[in-house]
């Protein structure tokens, strides 16, 4: 999990850093018994985080049952807010479609998704942060660059070597012939 950030001291990062460090397994394990998918709770476990960051100065005792129970709450109700969309969703689907190929279509978009996510997890992670930075969240090379302290011409070579690796991933799945 990559988290850009920006903090106001190298304490707040390392304090953010050691929680995350610490708590990633309690939480995304809490996440995983909401949402029943492993790339949904990873999602609400990124979001949890988020939280966590903007609430930083609640946080004491970085190694008390308190700060676990902070966490592992934020957690459990950002997991339980995304099944609560995806409930609804699902529900806006049924209802506003008189035919059910728009539910198959969601559904199968989800499969796409989850398999996505599972092929993205078979790259090397530098590889793997470079194609999301840059197509997850629309980052251009030189944002990139900055955010990961490498050299614009480095995150030319990750993203070739990131897209390369897909479509050798894609046609291995059979998600495309070769």
């Amino acid at each position: 999990m990559l988290f850009l950030l920006t903090f106001s001291s190298a304490e707040e990062r390392d304090l953010f850093e050691y929680l995350y460090q610490k708590y990633k397994k309690l939480c995304l394990k809490k996440a995983y018994d909401i949402l029943q998918d492993y790339s949904l709770a990873e999602d609400a476990v990124s979001e949890a985080y988020l939280r966590v960051y903007k609430n930083l100065h609640k946080i004491e005792d970085p190694d008390s049952g308190r700060t676990a129970a902070f966490l592992v709450t934020i957690t459990r109700n950002a997991a339980l807010t995304m099944l609560s969309r995806e409930q609804k969703n699902l529900e806006e689907l049924d209802e506003g479609q008189e035919d059910s190929f728009a539910l198959e279509q969601f559904a199968l978009s989800q499969e796409f998704v989850r398999g996505a996510y599972r092929l993205l997890d078979q790259m090397d992670e530098e590889l793997r942060h470079v194609f999301l930075l840059k197509f997850a969240y629309d980052m251009g090379n030189k944002e990139i660059a900055r955010a990961l302290n490498i050299s614009q011409n480095l995150v030319g070579v990750r993203l070739h070597r990131a897209k390369k690796k897909l479509a050798d991933l894609l046609v291995k799945e059979g998600f495309v012939g070769a």
